[in-house]
């Protein structure tokens, strides 16, 4: 059995012109696979270097999902962008 290690954290506000996202947006770090939740659910997340995005969002959540994508490394201009190369 192994003992597998999750790690989670607040989402932090780098890119975006908020000062926090007041523990809204949370990241979990789960193996090879980086995953966010707004609000509680599972927005977006990260897998073999791919990103997807699993649906339309509220325009918060969409600036959550933007600001994960953009801290990873991923192109984020618009929702329309990013639902044309990471939506499911």
């Amino acid at each position: 059995m192994t003992n597998k290690q999750i790690k989670k954290a607040e989402l932090e506000a780098i890119y975006d012109s908020s000062q926090s996202f007041y523990g809204k947006a949370k990241v979990e770090l789960d193996g090879n696979k980086i995953i966010l939740y707004s609000y509680g659910t599972l927005v977006a997340f990260i897998e073999n270097d791919i990103a997807y995005i699993t649906g339309y969002y509220t325009q918060t959540t969409m600036r959550h999902i933007k600001e994960f994508l953009l801290q990873n490394g991923f192109e984020a201009v618009s929702k329309k962008q990013m639902m044309e190369d990471y939506g499911l």
